[in-house]
């Protein structure tokens, strides 16, 4: 369905994504997988301020997230996000992402995204669709 190579996304881990040792901090992986996603969308023409941003506003929202932390990555590090379209269906997408330090996998998560509008699930366009490289 969608291109088997992913996304790639190179962050360098700074003192504030750490705890006191050093160590980043488990939440700061969610902020690393989001923007991961974001600039997945972002390169396949899909801008979530236009999503946003007129009177028919949509957004999409996590639905569902499953992570495994295998491996910590440390202050200085360069880490990379890697995130690839598995899914889409009506009005989601499923996701699977990993963020590596070279060869070594530190975390892998699933993640299901559904659109929202006014709170509720919308169906992808087709214009959308096309964009993530749905048939």
């Amino acid at each position: 369905m969608t291109s088997n190579k992913p996304h790639t996304l190179p962050i360098r881990i700074y003192y504030e994504d750490t705890d006191f040792s050093g160590v980043v901090y488990h939440a700061s992986y969610l902020r690393f997988l989001e923007r991961g996603r974001t600039e997945l969308l972002r390169d396949l023409g899909v801008h979530q301020s236009a999503l946003h941003g007129d009177e028919h506003a949509m957004a999409f929202a996590v639905r569902k997230m499953t992570i495994d932390w295998l491996k910590p990555a440390l202050m200085d590090d360069l880490v990379t996000v890697e995130t690839q379209i598995e899914a889409i269906k009506g009005a989601s997408l499923a996701l699977a992402q990993r963020i590596v330090r070279g060869e070594v996998v530190l975390v892998t998560a699933t993640v299901l995204v559904a659109l929202v509008q006014d709170g509720k699930p919308a169906r992808l366009s087709q214009t959308l669709r096309e964009k993530l490289g749905s048939d």
